[in-house]
């Protein structure tokens, strides 16, 4: 019988918060590649999944993903609806609380569900964003936690514990979950306006670096807690996302000098994320060495990935296939190449002889999970355009998502010249009328009107999203 411990219990309350944290460093990340008219939007749409997937995993999510398997291991029962039954001193999950444990994989839901928002920027009705949030949590990530992360010694989920593959963080879960998500949603939502017409650069690459950088930190809680325990899996997952990290923005940064010609700051951003999300699955069965050849194939791949949308003629506007589905393939699939028993997994790939035995396990679980989450967001989707509409009016997302959606700009342009005062019009003869609306489109430091400026705005960045 497992007894409490504490450095334990105090490892994963500190992973919790830090996961917790990453989901306003997506906030940012996000947020700095869209255009100046819609990072609120998209800083707003992070948040509510924090708020949203919150109150779910309370009422019943938490119950659907761990509680009792109702049968061949795809969904859990409702016995913890509302978690009452976690709060007695005798509900450990291992040697910590169940309620910690439940908190630490509340923070999982949350950021898989915010990953999706990159996808569908610009153009998504805040309403409607909501309302697949609660949809989506249900029918697709609830179901696919449990596949993947409940164990219960051979009668858990079916990918987790019946298959036997690996996946430790949840690069099948989270990344590739999200990732085909994505596209999905990005299809029945169609292009932006002006897409691969109009500059739609990121407007601040600032912020996409702050952003990369609390993700980088907050994932340390996502990899090295997934122990779940203050151990030797632990340091080895923490080690493990450090180096493939590290890597996969030398990989990234690479591709970009030999096809582009120069290494920019968007690209080593988004080499970060390529690196953690490839690491996720992969970072308890592998070593070090092979940390690092994960990270470089994953920034490489994902570095020439992100030009799919331009050939196949998909809107996903941050990014989110090329970085979260490709980089969740990429380090799901690699286990069955570079596991070494070793590890704290304790299994071989094919380059340590282990055959193709731990190949096709990946394998299956990666193209099982891709399939569910494609077909069933792709119906949420519809579903939700048909009923409310998902996308906003095109004036809405010509005049600006923020303005459209929370009557709110994320910079204002009227009081760089040092008045505070609205601006007045003077009717003949000299008489004040009432206060006129500054249109936060227009730019006052240069005088140049929204369409004018259009053709320079966002002119930061080499890479257009």
């Amino acid at each position: 019988m497992p007894e409490l411990s504490a450095g334990d219990t105090a490892w994963v309350l500190a992973s919790s918060a830090l996961v917790l944290l990453m989901t306003p460093g997506l906030a940012f990340f996000y947020g700095g590649m869209v255009r100046a008219k819609s990072v609120l939007n998209m800083l707003m749409m992070n948040f509510a999944a924090i708020a949203v997937v919150s109150v779910l995993w309370v009422l019943y999510g938490f119950s659907l993903a761990f509680s009792t398997d109702i049968g061949a291991g795809l969904l859990g029962g409702l016995g913890e609806v509302g978690m009452g039954g976690l709060l007695g001193e005798d509900a450990l999950s291992g040697t910590i609380p169940t309620t910690v444990f439940a908190a630490f994989q509340a923070m999982f839901a949350i950021i898989t569900v915010a990953l999706i928002s990159g996808s569908i920027a610009d153009r998504a009705r805040f309403s409607a964003w909501l309302v697949f949030i609660v949809l989506w949590a249900t029918i697709v990530y609830f179901p696919v936690a449990h596949w993947v992360f409940f164990f219960d010694d051979g009668n858990g989920g079916w990918i987790g514990d019946r298959l036997g593959a690996v996946d430790f963080a949840g690069g099948t879960a989270v990344h590739i979950n999200a990732g085909a998500a994505g596209l999905a949603a990005a299809l029945v939502l169609g292009k932006r306006l002006g897409w691969r017409k109009d500059p739609m650069r990121p407007h601040n690459l600032p912020l996409v670096l702050l952003g990369a950088g609390l993700l980088w930190f907050g994932w340390f809680g996502f990899n090295a807690g997934s122990a779940v325990a203050a151990d030797g899996a632990a340091g080895v997952a923490f080690l493990n996302t450090q180096a493939a990290t590290a890597a996969a923005v030398l990989g990234w940064l690479l591709v970009e000098r030999i096809r582009d010609g120069k290494p920019t700051t968007l690209g080593a951003a988004s080499g970060v994320v390529a690196g953690l999300v490839a690491i996720t699955p992969s970072c308890s069965s592998v070593t070090p060495i092979g940390a690092i050849i994960i990270g470089l194939v994953a920034g490489a791949l994902c570095a020439l990935a992100v030009s799919l949308k331009s050939k196949f003629g998909y809107d996903d506007s941050l990014d989110v296939v090329g970085v979260h589905l490709v980089g969740g393939l990429v380090g799901t699939l690699l286990i069955g190449f570079l596991a070494s028993e070793v590890a704290p997994a304790g299994v071989n790939g094919l380059f340590y002889g282990g055959g193709i035995d731990q190949l096709w396990r990946q394998g299956v679980a990666a193209v099982a999970v891709m399939v569910y989450s494609f077909v069933l967001t792709y119906v949420i989707g519809k579903v939700v355009d048909a009923i409310m509409g998902f996308r906003v009016s095109t004036d809405d997302e010509v005049s600006g998502i923020d303005l459209a959606e929370h009557a709110e700009t994320a910079y204002d342009f009227s009081t760089i010249g040092g008045g505070s005062r609205p601006h007045l019009a003077v009717r003949s003869g000299g008489e004040e009328a009432a206060p006129v609306a500054v249109d936060a489109s227009v730019n006052s430091a240069t005088a140049k009107p929204a369409d004018a400026a259009k053709q320079t705005d966002n002119k930061e960045g080499s890479v257009t999203r």
